[in-house]
């Protein structure tokens, strides 16, 4: 993991010409050797482009005028992003249909099949 300081943009008078607040982690998460594969592979899905082609995380953070502050939201986003990819989703069990619902949505389609079928030009002969 790797900080580097650059200057933040936006409002901040001097402030933002001379004192470099904003922070760009990053986080070598491939080849992370605490994080299994499956773990990775959420990790590259939740991150999106915030993932290289290298394989790192990269996270900036320039909120507040304060280095120290703009560390501590970066890092607790890091963490927050790893804790959501450490939950391993739950696989959905297919399930039928009861013949209650079949029926009711089929009785929805035929109701509605009828009403289509009034509408329209009528034939006078």
């Amino acid at each position: 993991m790797t900080e580097s300081f650059i200057r933040a943009s936006g409002p901040g008078g001097q402030n933002v010409n001379k004192v470099a607040t904003a922070v760009e982690l990053r986080f070598e998460a491939a080849r992370s050797p605490g994080l299994t594969p499956a773990v990775k592979a959420r990790l590259k899905r939740l991150a999106g482009r915030r993932w290289t082609k290298e394989g790192a995380i990269i996270l900036s953070c320039d909120e507040t005028r304060s280095q120290t502050r703009n560390r501590d939201i970066i890092r607790d986003r890091l963490a927050e992003l790893i804790r959501k990819a450490l939950v391993a989703p739950k696989r959905r069990i297919a399930t039928k249909p009861t013949r209650g619902s079949v029926r009711r949505r089929l009785d929805a389609k035929r109701q509605r099949s009828d009403l289509k079928s009034t509408r329209g030009k009528i034939d006078l002969d």
